[in-house]
């Protein structure tokens, strides 16, 4: 690290909303920090290097304050567990605002706020919140630093929690830096977890493990790139790169230039044939993205490769093929429901050098979720550090308990995932959690019928979520809390690439692993089992395999799908594929009312294929 003089003028001025622009250069780089421990106030201001010396630094710091707890040094080497507060263990999508000029930039999807009153209120917020604090500033890229892909962020924060994760996730530190030339954009990101620890009078405060405030605002400014984050230390929340820059101002810049910031696992499926195929995945919450990202194939000769887990960057090339790469150096995982049965491979990953947060500490210094093991050890200590009771009904785990690791650990990542030439892509999937209608998998005709699919993902609530049972929650390319812009303007956009890409462009399919019987019973085994799907994906892209053409896309045939070994019982089959024309007109109905939303900014190509499924509950059975 490298310490420079915190300049304190009695009141900080700074340029007005109308004037701002993207920064672009060191000086401006130089100046913006300089403005921003004007406002915050930091004992001190430490430029980042992302050196192991600073990182064992800095643990060692947090293990003396008592924010990490060491775990144990045989049983998960190089490893730490976090405890946040009860109030800041998730994403805030009701505090996290789109700040563009106009509001309908932003789209009815989003929370939009009035750029300058945001900016008059975060600063309010920010004045002073560092004070008896250090302010970290740190380089980074998203990307490998010498990937034309690649885009540079400069992220200010008050957490040495947040140095340290971000050192994991992104490839941060004086590499970085020296990439930011005299004209080289870069991405301001600030954070604070709104906890100064001396007040305006100068007396001081005591601090906490977990430092946070109780009032909370993530705020992106798209046409000036900034991100500002106060009050919360937890996830994408504080860790600015991920869903704050890679996604929300990552596809605001990939709409201007040309590309596509997406929220997609990649990897590489290779047959026993030996050529492989690429695909990036887009599936919400709970759809079992990272255990698809790191499958371990039931098919025999069949191999997958993890080249990312959560977010895909993907842009045409000078061949007129859509390349993507991963721009994340780490894995933020969901802990709980991760298991040696379940996704082996993360299992594996997490064995050394992690840092866990809000999971359940064991007797012997190791950590335990639920989904781990079948049963869980005797003497847990629960993510809030009390003893933890079976009996009393709650888990021993946060169900957003999370895990942070560097990507390279992966036993299934890919030897060239930092190629910085990215990959083609062969494929495009998407899905949602659908226990009805939606067959296991079919094919789009076409690009715009793919963009269709994409922009209609849903998921159906549970008895469990708020809404009745059934009610479908739309969840555009899984992008719904992540799009930095209004989706019927990305949905315009990725028709804009398809006919960039022409006849060079992925084939889209859908997909549906949670489809259900009578009985309410899974009637897919997923996991492992998934690779059935893609091989008959790589069969069809080399024009070996036939389809039945359906109203809501292109079916496998029965015999085409390789269901040898499952075991499947009679029925199950025609079941996984059924279409049942009366559903799908009701369904078009709610997807009618999710188009209306958007005005007359919907895409004519998608309205037309929305007036065809309309159309499927009066057309003759196919």
């Amino acid at each position: 690290m490298t310490a420079t003089t915190t300049p304190t003028p009695p009141s900080p001025t700074t340029p007005s909303a109308a004037s701002r622009t993207a920064p672009r250069g060191r000086a401006a780089l130089e100046a913006w920090v300089q403005e921003i421990a004007a406002l915050t106030e930091p004992d001190q201001v430490l430029w980042c290097d992302g050196s192991e010396r600073e990182k064992e630094d800095l643990l060692a710091q947090m293990v003396a304050d008592g924010s990490l707890i060491p775990l144990d040094a045989e049983r998960r080497p190089g490893s730490y567990l976090a405890r946040s507060t009860p109030a800041d263990v998730a994403r805030l999508e009701g505090r996290t605002f789109i700040c563009s000029a106009r509001e309908e930039d932003a789209g009815p999807t989003n929370n939009w706020r009035d750029p300058v009153q945001a900016r008059r209120e975060l600063e309010e917020d920010f004045a002073g919140s560092m004070r008896g604090r250090t302010m970290y500033v740190m380089p980074f890229s998203m990307g490998a630093l010498d990937s034309d892909l690649a885009r540079i962020g400069v992220q200010i924060t008050d957490s040495p929690y947040v140095v340290v994760s971000s050192a994991i996730m992104t490839r941060m530190g004086s590499a970085a830096l020296e990439r930011i030339g005299e004209d080289t954009p870069w991405v301001p990101a600030v954070h604070s977890v709104g906890m100064p620890l001396v007040d305006a009078a100068g007396a001081p405060i005591p601090d906490v493990p977990w430092p946070s405030n109780e009032h909370k605002t993530i705020a992106h400014f798209p046409e000036t790139r900034e991100i500002w984050s106060y009050g919360s230390g937890y996830g994408g929340n504080a860790l600015l790169a991920k869903k704050c820059f890679a996604l929300r101002i990552a596809s605001v810049l990939g709409r201007e230039e040309g590309w596509l910031a997406e929220h997609m696992l990649l990897i590489r499926a290779t047959p026993p044939s030996g050529r492989p195929l690429h695909i990036a995945a887009a599936f919400p919450s709970a759809c079992g993205k990272t255990n698809f990202a790191m499958m371990t194939p039931s098919l025999p000769g069949w191999t997958v490769e993890t080249l990312g887990d959560d977010i895909t960057w993907m842009r045409p090339d000078a061949d007129g093929r859509l390349r993507a790469i991963n721009p994340e150096a780490g894995f933020f995982g969901v802990a709980p429901g991760t298991g040696w049965s379940t996704n082996p491979a993360a299992m594996e990953t997490i064995e050394r050098d992690t840092i866990f947060t809000n999971v359940a500490l064991t007797a012997d210094g190791d950590v335990w979720w639920e989904g781990a093991t079948p049963e869980p050890p005797e003497g847990l200590v629960d993510w809030q550090g009390r003893e933890w009771d079976p009996a009393a009904g709650t888990p021993a785990a946060h169900p957003n308990g999370r895990f942070t690791v560097s990507a390279a650990q992966c036993p299934r990542i890919a030897p060239d995932w930092e190629d910085p030439d990215g990959v083609p892509l062969d494929a495009i999937i998407v899905g949602g959690r659908r226990a009805t209608n939606v067959p296991l998998v079919a094919e789009a005709r076409d690009w715009a019928e793919g963009v269709f699919f994409g922009a209609t993902v849903a998921s159906e609530q549970t008895a469990a979520a708020e809404g009745p049972v059934g009610e479908l929650r739309i969840d555009p390319f899984a992008m719904l809390p992540f799009s930095g812009y209004d989706m019927a303007h990305a949905w315009e956009h990725w028709l804009e690439i398809g006919e960039q890409l022409g006849e060079s462009a992925p084939r889209i399919f859908r997909v549906n692993w949670f489809r259900k019987g009578e009985d309410g019973s899974y009637l897919w085994p997923g996991f492992g089992e998934n690779s059935r799907v893609i091989e008959w994906i790589s069969r069809r892209l080399a024009g070996e395999a036939e389809t039945v053409d359906t109203p809501i896309g292109l079916l496998p045939r029965p015999e085409d799908l390789d269901v040898e070994g499952l075991d499947l019982e009679e029925g199950v089959l025609a079941e996984l594929f059924a279409v049942d024309p009366a559903a799908w007109s009701a369904e078009a109905v709610q997807l009618r009312e999710h188009f209306a939303r958007f005005g007359d900014r919907v895409p004519e190509a998608l309205r037309a294929r929305l007036d065809a499924l309309s159309d499927v509950g009066t057309a003759p059975p196919s």
